[in-house]
């Protein structure tokens, strides 16, 4: 009695240990579903494939391995973090932290434009044309937007 007890534990151990795996499994046919909810032919046997291996003897990991040698790393739900997928994974905050910085430094730079902040001072105080040239010349950034230049013009004359 005593041993036959036993023998059921073994078995709901094995069975636990299966299910447990093979929701880890995606089937290979469907591709969305593990090999526990798929009724696949692929699937059925893999489960059968599972359960034998632990009868076997092997480990979880030992499984995994055999399954991802025969099958290829697509088998598992969870991919390894190796370089080959580093950039898959690491993709998104790599864009995050560009369009961030991107964003930081446009900020800082609108903020701390001293060229802005003089014009902004003295704007609607009247100024001699004279002085205008004056702040025309030591207010003018530095080459490099034409267009830029043409605005503070625009902007003096007002």
């Amino acid at each position: 009695m005593e041993g036959e007890e036993d023998q059921v534990k073994k078995e709901r151990l094995v069975e636990a240990r299966a299910r447990n795996i093979s929701h880890n499994v995606r089937c290979t046919e469907c591709g969305s579903q593990s090999i526990e909810d798929s009724q696949a032919d692929i699937a059925i046997l893999l489960r059968k494939l599972i359960r034998d291996e632990i009868k076997a003897g092997k480990s979880d990991k030992e499984i995994y391995t055999k399954l991802e040698d025969d099958f290829g790393e697509t088998v598992l739900y969870a991919p390894k973090f190796d370089l080959q997928t580093a950039a898959l994974w690491l993709s998104p905050l790599l864009v995050a932290g560009a369009a961030g910085g991107l964003w930081a430094y446009k900020k800082h730079r609108q903020k701390t434009n001293v060229h802005i902040m003089a014009l902004n001072l003295v704007r609607g105080i009247p100024l001699t044309p004279k002085e205008k040239e004056t702040m025309l010349e030591v207010l003018t950034p530095p080459p490099g937007g034409a267009s830029s230049l043409s605005w503070w013009r625009r902007w003096l004359q007002q």
